[in-house]
């Protein structure tokens, strides 16, 4: 039988809402979407999109984190972006976390509306 865990950290920020910041089965971890809430205030930080991405993917650092888990783990990633048009800017922050050799399978979509109205959101699966 399969065993659930819940993953919390005080270094991400908290949940805003009936969700945890991810659920570990066995050794496959399941993240909710990191938005740029700096853990400590728990106040945006949209100075400019690669601030805002860079906050989401140490958000992201923290999750992983505390599941004992790194970037190298992950094998899909979802990033959901208001304008096609910051792909090229986001893509650089979020590439610098990854090798590339063997960086995880991703989809990017477009969205009318993110959560606190952000510009980026970004979800990952993760295996250990």
């Amino acid at each position: 039988m399969s065993t659930k865990k819940i993953i919390f950290t005080d270094k991400a920020p908290a949940p805003i809402g009936p969700y945890n910041q991810a659920v570990l089965i066995d050794n496959t971890l399941y993240t909710s979407g990191q938005i740029a809430l700096d853990p400590n205030t728990m106040e945006l930080v949209l100075d400019d999109i690669e601030t805002e991405t860079k906050q989401v993917m140490e958000n992201m650092k923290a999750v992983l984190a505390a599941a004992d888990m790194t970037f190298a783990d992950v094998v899909k990633t979802t990033i959901f972006i208001m304008n096609m048009g910051d792909f090229a800017r986001i893509n650089a922050v979020y590439g610098s976390y990854f090798d590339e050799a063997t960086a995880p399978a991703r989809e990017t979509v477009q969205v009318a509306c993110l959560p606190k109205n952000v510009n980026v959101e970004i979800s990952m699966i993760a295996v250990k």
